[in-house]
């Protein structure tokens, strides 16, 4: 009775009603159309119902782009760092909300309220960077090899952003792409998964607010649905300039080729398949935790999660003897106890398919160290398992979206990376050294050849100061930090001529008669 409570006084914080529209279009605000179909948000650890979303249909979708289009044509015009404006506005709304939206991804995603509260702070660490960024749209100035010129670049919108995202960070990957999105310019169309709608509905709710304190309209949509016909509108439409994708490889292979086909621009954060490496003089105290972090934080389904664990013969023993003893005393159950490090899978599929992994292992020839299963009881529990398995099997070359971490030994450090580059994904990796020379060869362009490479910590939790993404079939996509503020502003280059004189460039004479 008090869990029920307590999920109700969650819901009605963030103003989520038992029925709930899942349009939210820049001129007529939140709509929703009586005959369209519904889907009901599940929470994961009880198979509870929470509340249903009405969802959009195709023409309400071109609709939505089309509205946001025209919202483009006047946000562009208004200067950056009042762009930022709202954006700081947002972030803080997200202050004063982080607990209860903390708590609303815990009962829709099924992650640890530890690990949802921090999501919700990468949003408002994000909100903070964009803001900054807001007065630090730099361009350059080149010297021109013509007399009396000028030359320099700059910046400009793109206009419309269509960001969709998955389940497993069902807030904050969005607030990576359309804080920035909107500080550089972009009105932005958000389609989240069906499976955490109310989450995006909740963070809408605070852009909705925001945006009538600021006195804008038009910057932030969203648009929910059942299937994928949005998602595919809005990845072949023309009128919208960027996609920003989540997801796995196969659905972004299809969206990169779709949005190509227009010319148009895509950001893809597909699959990971990512590995730490622990060699004979690792600091173990340091590198067990992270191991552990890495492979069950969030259940195993982040695309950063550690799915491969390769160790120095001299110390495998005693690092797998650590493990299983660590594992036997990991807490499962309700996300929102304090205690408790590893909630439920998403949902039955999921659960499905992190079973079918267990027995690939088996198929394969492996053993298990630690051998994981569904647990009694209502919600998609399940416990986590360590594989003994090898590099080259078609199910180790794959992402397991869950707690299932293959063991594997090395003998030389080369071996090992060329064990973890041996894969089709390139997003994280990790290696745990105290020897200088191993940790330069990891970085080295002989050595990881993902897009994130760390020392001494570990595959997951990746701050959002730096560029976020991977190489290979990952998709090459960046996010959050660094300068990826480019990708969603066109760069032109501008050349003045202040003289009196029309000379060419490269010395070229055209003499035309007068």
């Amino acid at each position: 009775m008090y869990a029920h409570y307590h999920q109700n006084s969650i819901l009605e914080k963030l103003q989520i009603n038992k029925h709930n529209p899942g349009v939210y279009d820049p001129c007529e605000s939140w709509s929703s159309d009586p005959s369209a179909i519904s889907i009901i948000s599940v929470n994961p650890a009880t198979e509870e119902n929470l509340a249903s979303v009405t969802c959009a249909n195709l023409e309400c979708c071109k609709q939505v782009i089309e509205n946001a289009r025209l919202s483009a044509e006047s946000w562009r015009s208004v200067p950056a760092p009042a762009r930022g404006n709202i954006v700081r506005r947002i972030g803080e709304l997200l202050r004063k909300n982080k607990d209860a939206l903390g708590s609303l991804i815990s009962l829709e995603a099924g992650k640890t309220k530890q690990e949802s509260d921090g999501e919700v702070q990468e949003m408002i660490d994000m909100a903070d960077f964009a803001v900054g960024q807001s007065r630090m749209l730099y361009g350059k100035t080149m010297h021109s090899e013509r007399i009396n010129h000028r030359m320099y670049e700059q910046w400009l919108p793109l206009g419309v952003v269509a960001i969709i995202t998955a389940f497993n960070f069902p807030v904050a990957v969005w607030a990576w792409n359309a804080f920035i999105a909107a500080i550089t310019g972009n009105c932005v169309i958000w389609r989240p998964s069906p499976k955490t709608p109310l989450c995006a509905i909740a963070v809408q709710k605070l852009c909705h607010q925001a945006m009538q304190e600021t006195g804008y309209h038009g910057i932030f949509s969203l648009l929910i649905e059942k299937g994928s016909a949005v998602a595919e509108q809005l990845t072949c439409d023309g009128r919208v300039a960027l996609v920003s994708f989540t997801g796995s490889s196969h659905v972004g292979q299809r969206v990169g080729a779709t949005v190509a086909a227009r010319m148009g621009r895509s950001i893809l954060e597909l699959s990971g398949n990512n590995a730490l490496i622990i060699d004979q003089t690792a600091n173990l105290d340091l590198a067990i935790p992270a191991v552990v972090f890495g492979a069950i934080g969030t259940t195993g389904q982040r695309c950063t999660t550690t799915r491969r664990l390769f160790l120095h013969t001299s110390l495998y023993d005693e690092v797998l003897g650590r493990l299983q003893k660590t594992y036997r005393q990991i807490s499962i159950g309700n996300p929102l106890d304090h205690q408790v490090l590893m909630g439920p899978l998403i949902d039955a599929w999921a659960r499905k398919t992190y079973l079918a992994a267990i027995a690939s292992v088996k198929t394969a020839g492996g053993s298990f160290a630690v051998e994981g299963g569904a647990l009694e009881g209502p919600g998609y529990f399940v416990s986590p398992s360590i594989a003994i398995s090898e590099n080259h099997w078609p199910l180790v070359q794959t992402e397991t979206f869950g707690p299932l971490l293959h063991l594997m030994r090395f003998d030389h450090l080369t071996q090992a990376i060329e064990m973890q580059n041996s894969v089709p994904q390139g997003l994280s990796s990790a290696l745990f050294t105290n020897n200088l020379v191993n940790a330069e060869l990891f970085l080295s362009a002989q050595g990881s050849d993902c897009g994130i490479a760390n020392i001494n910590i570990g595959t997951s939790g990746a701050e959002i100061g730096g560029a976020f993404g991977g190489e290979k079939a990952t998709g090459g996509g960046r996010e959050a930090g660094s300068d990826t503020w480019q990708s969603y502003m066109r760069r032109q280059t501008n050349t003045i001529n202040w003289g009196n004189d029309l000379p060419l460039a490269q010395g070229l004479s055209f003499n035309v008669p007068n």
